[in-house]
């Protein structure tokens, strides 16, 4: 059986990256610390690592998080060489413009799942998808 293949949202990396461990594990801690270590399999496109390095460069963010631009690039530069790397099509249109190369890699992949945070996308996946929040991510499979 081939593992799943998953699409992680940018909120989901920028929650990894500003969560305090608090005494227990964190769903966004797990799904960051699973994408550094090669340990799950994710798709990446060239939209999606720019929203990421855009979002992390928010002033307010990078407040929170302290990474300056190099240590953040390195960080990117892991995650897109654990990164199986598709460069999709336009898909369905999502239910915010703005994550439309979000539904394009789902598409790219049959069976792929989105992690996200986002309600509006957890709500309206595009059909013939999974969409699940990082805590449903963490229950089904941060034992594997």
């Amino acid at each position: 059986m081939s593992p799943p293949v998953f699409v992680v949202d940018t909120n989901v990396v920028a929650a990894g990256l500003v969560t305090a461990p608090a005494g227990r594990v964190s769903p966004v801690i797990a799904v960051l610390d699973a994408m550094l270590a090669g340990s799950i399999v994710y798709l990446m496109s060239h939209d999606l690592l720019y929203e990421y390095r855009c979002v992390l460069l928010r002033p307010k963010l990078a407040r929170i998080h302290g990474l300056q631009p190099a240590q953040l690039d390195r960080l990117l530069e892991d995650l897109a060489a654990n990164g199986a790397w598709r460069e999709p099509q336009s898909a369905t249109a999502a239910p915010d413009p703005g994550d439309n190369h979000l539904w394009a890699l789902l598409a790219a992949h049959s069976g792929s799942i989105l992690i996200t945070g986002d309600r509006l996308l957890l709500a309206s996946p595009p059909a013939g998808t999974t969409v699940i929040s990082p805590r449903t991510w963490f229950d089904r499979h941060s034992s594997t």
